[in-house]
């Protein structure tokens, strides 16, 4: 069985890239893997709320971080704008927005712009956990990078912006090799078949 970096190095060169890519790719991939890793078990959020003393979770943070966000667009917050803004549903926000007015973090009050609706602003205390929250990660960020001259700073950040696009532009990519994509996935459904399920039973037929 090839190696994976044989392997990538033929669906490049397949698809027309520069199979001398493949190294680089290999490495991105391994950082982004272990990035969302670290991401998804949010280590230094919970740093955060330890270093801090806040004895509360950080989804209700995030909730705080989202009513807070109505300062920097002038749009008003309500329950729905939480949970589009945190990509939840709206049943889940209105748990969190109570859990946090409950609290004493966030209150609810009446729209200037519309009586009839009622808006979610922070409280002091709200203010505070947000502002100590952001100074954090502004002083452990700044640290790190004060390591770094100005023109690695320069060149990464410019780069860094645009690697984050690419899931966007992946989606017209995904178009351009829809005959591939194709036969992959009819590869795994072909090996499904005759292997049976990753548990071992039979498929049905």
């Amino acid at each position: 069985m090839p190696s994976r970096q044989e392997t990538l190095r033929s669906v490049l060169a397949q698809s027309g890239q520069k199979s001398e890519l493949a190294d680089a790719l290999m490495r991105i991939d391994a950082v982004v893997l272990n990035w969302r890793r670290q991401m998804h078990k949010r280590e230094l959020g919970h740093r955060a709320l330890r270093a801090l003393g806040l004895d509360i979770e950080l989804a209700q943070v995030d909730t705080l971080f989202a009513i807070a966000a109505e300062a920097g667009d002038g749009e008003e917050t309500m329950v729905s704008t939480v949970a589009e803004r945190l990509s939840i549903d709206p049943s889940r926000a209105s748990r969190l927005v109570a859990e946090m007015v409950n609290a004493g973090y966030a209150r609810r009050a009446v729209s200037q712009r519309d009586a009839r609706r009622t808006v979610l602003e922070l409280t002091p205390a709200g203010e505070a956990v947000v502002a100590a929250v952001q100074k954090y990660k502004w002083l452990l960020l700044g640290e790190f990078f004060s390591g770094w001259s100005k023109a690695d700073i320069d060149t990464f950040v410019p780069l860094l912006e645009r690697y984050s696009d690419w899931m966007r532009a992946s989606e017209s990519s995904e178009a351009k090799f829809a005959g591939e994509i194709a036969e992959l996935s009819q590869s795994v459904a072909t090996t499904r078949q005759q292997e049976g399920r990753p548990d071992g039973t039979a498929l049905p037929v």
